[in-house]
């Protein structure tokens, strides 16, 4: 897809220029914002770049490489101009064009027919919308493989070059080359280039947009093998009910909460599959006598996700219950386990028993509130240790789930790894409440 009129502007005029201006005129917005002239300029000059760089050479990219914005993202924030400028000038032809350029360089084509179309209400006798609409039909015509011939036929063109098989969810880098999304992101793990042409990409999942034209044709001419294909990425992103991606490190319990840096490429890819899921993983942790994976685990939810520049993730987990690993997988370099969901024998509702517990963890609520208030009085020119002790207190359960609470009490006390462990295989609430208190007692730090 090109646009003629943009292709030979680059030819005159070199990309500092209207890099510079994008500069100029952004300063100049904050001065005066939302000036017509102003966003037209910007909104002309962000597509104009994103023009370049889509239609830029592999031996370009690697003599000079992009340092800035990618082209999607360029194209997007001169739609978001283009935008404010229909809402101000609606009756400007102008307007509708800058939108229409932007929406095609996106491939939104039938946003961009309907923009088109509005402005020629606008201005019938438009030249340039005109040239645009005709630019559009061949531009689509071609893209979508709508011809006498039919039907295209099934080959390798549609299939993703790392996987080998149909391309699902397809994404089109500058250097012209396509591949699934996932497939690409996994690669891009090891280093920021096109795994054919080594043509570097500066690209992340946030700000990467799908081939939409691509999409649809693969969609529409095999739709039983794309289907194939989601029904096998739904299966990676939603593992089932009693199985879990596990990042092996160490042993988490319920109600703990931390915070954790990704870093490996193995958990960086399965930190993207859960986030498109459910957000669940275990978190599980080597023994140290059998070298194989402890028997007993914890599941967390990811309450947080931060993607940074460099392809790593800070994340924010949370304890939710726990497990017991039955067997386990490697599953693209990280573990799988099909596990079995551990809960306490718990004394029968009405008895006796049920009682002694229940007025147990009263007292031990207690306690525990008296002991965190002393600790805040005691750290209160910590500003640190104030924020974690308000952190383990506003994640304090319910008393009428003595198990849950019991896990809460232990997130008061540091231990050690295999105390924990212990915790997980313990399933005596009244055991476990015990053991939080003598903690408590013997005046253990918080967290």
């Amino acid at each position: 897809m090109k646009f003629d009129a943009y292709t030979m502007s680059f030819q005159c005029l070199p990309l500092s220029l209207f890099i510079q201006a994008i500069n100029f005129y952004s300063r100049a917005n904050t001065i005066k914002s939302g000036d017509p002239i102003i966003l037209s300029n910007r909104s002309a000059a962000y597509i104009r770049i994103s023009q370049y760089f889509m239609h830029r050479t592999p031996s370009s990219s690697e003599r000079r490489p992009l340092s800035g914005l990618e082209p999607t993202t360029l194209a997007e924030l001169g739609l978001k101009d283009a935008e404010k400028l229909v809402e101000l000038q609606s009756n400007s032809a102008k307007s509708y064009l800058l939108k229409a350029n932007a929406l095609l360089l996106l491939e939104k084509y039938e946003k961009a027919r309907d923009v088109i179309l509005s402005g020629l209400q606008v201005d019938p006798f438009s030249n340039s919308l005109r040239a645009s609409l005709q630019n559009l039909e061949r531009v689509s015509s071609s893209s979508t493989g709508m011809s006498t011939r039919g039907q295209p036929e099934r080959n390798d063109d549609f299939d993703c070059t790392l996987c080998l098989k149909c391309l699902y969810e397809p994404v089109t880098t500058a250097c012209g080359h396509s591949f699934c999304r996932s497939c690409l992101f996994q690669s891009m793990d090891s280093g920021n280039r096109c795994p054919l042409c080594r043509t570097v990409l500066f690209i992340s999942p946030r700000t990467c947009s799908i081939s939409v034209t691509l999409k649809n044709i693969i969609q529409k001419n095999f739709p039983e093998e794309y289907a194939e294909r989601k029904l096998e990425h739904d299966g990676l992103i939603n593992a089932g009910v009693d199985l879990l991606p596990l990042f092996v490190m160490d042993v988490a319990i319920p109600c703990q909460r931390f915070p954790l840096n990704i870093f490996e490429p193995r958990y960086r890819l399965m930190v993207r599959r859960i986030m498109e899921g459910n957000h669940r993983m275990g978190m599980a942790m080597l023994d140290s006598s059998t070298g194989s994976l402890a028997e007993f685990a914890c599941e967390v939810e990811i309450t947080e996700c931060e993607p940074l520049p460099d392809g790593r993730f800070y994340i924010e987990i949370e304890g939710r219950r726990r497990f017991r690993i039955i067997r386990s997988w490697d599953q693209d370099g990280y573990r799988v386990a099909e596990v079995e969901w551990i809960q306490d024998i718990m004394p029968p509702e009405g008895t006796g028993d049920r009682e002694t517990l229940q007025e147990l963890t009263y007292n031990a609520a207690e306690s525990a509130r008296s002991w965190i208030e002393r600790a805040k009085e005691a750290a209160r020119h910590d500003q640190r240790r104030l924020e974690r002790l308000a952190s383990v207190e506003v994640m304090m359960p319910s008393l009428k789930d003595p198990e849950r609470f019991s896990f809460w009490l232990a997130t008061l006390s540091n231990r050690r790894p295999p105390e924990r462990l212990d915790l997980l295989r313990i399933r005596d609430t009244t055991e476990r409440i015990r053991r939080g208190l003598i903690f408590l007692r013997q005046g253990c730090r918080t967290q």
